[in-house]
């Protein structure tokens, strides 16, 4: 009998790592609300923590020695499908929302969250080329990326600025999926994305309140 099965769903939820995955994903499932109700600030603010937490909870997980395969081998799915919420559905939606949900914005929202699973789904295969390269750009640049266009929002028409986004999203969505090795970021870059996220949730709170 595989003993595996008989561990309760409690005890990988409890797991600290694995904690910060679900923050991750409910900064998404936050992002996702104001993204639908046209609220784009908040909706950036949501994506710029789940990208945060995106990266910690590995950070937390490697400095665990006691975590066991198993934990790590759920912990890994987990995080595998709360990417796809937060850096595939959520993007989806801010594009669709920002399009008025008009259809032609359907087939993008698709190409989004298609390219997120697959890309997902081939690292989770192939995983890296080697131990400090990718193959294709990640999926949390995306929305790095996405945040730092929406500064310059308001010197578009929402119509030029909608255009801009689909374009821009069609060609992250390409190279997620592209075979281009990808530098992967070490562990010191996590204090740039601090700094990054901390300084972007000030603007674009400052943009809701003012």
């Amino acid at each position: 009998m595989n003993d595996n099965k008989q561990i309760s769903v409690f005890n990988f939820i409890k797991d600290l790592p694995n904690i910060c995955s679900l923050l991750g994903l409910m900064s998404a499932v936050v992002g996702i609300y104001f993204a639908i109700q046209g609220n784009f600030q908040a909706a950036i603010i949501g994506v710029l923590w789940a990208v945060l937490f995106d990266w910690y909870d590995g950070i937390i997980a490697r400095k665990m020695k006691s975590r066991t395969k198993v934990q790590g081998d759920f912990g890994a799915q987990l995080d595998s499908m709360i990417d796809t919420v937060s850096f595939g559905i959520l993007p989806a939606i801010i594009l669709l929302s920002y399009g008025n949900y008009n259809i032609w914005f359907l087939p993008g929202a698709f190409v989004i969250i298609a390219a997120s699973a697959i890309r997902l789904t081939y690292f989770n295969v192939y995983g890296l080329i080697d131990s400090k390269t990718y193959k294709g750009f990640p999926l949390d640049n995306n929305v790095l990326i996405l945040a730092f266009v929406f500064l310059f929002e308001g010197i578009f028409t929402p119509s030029s600025f909608s255009i801009l986004i689909y374009t821009l999203l069609m060609l992250l969505s390409a190279l997620n999926l592209s075979s281009i090795p990808t530098p992967k970021f070490g562990r010191k870059w996590v204090y740039a994305l601090v700094a990054y996220v901390l300084v972007m949730t000030s603007v674009f709170g400052w943009l809701l309140w003012r």
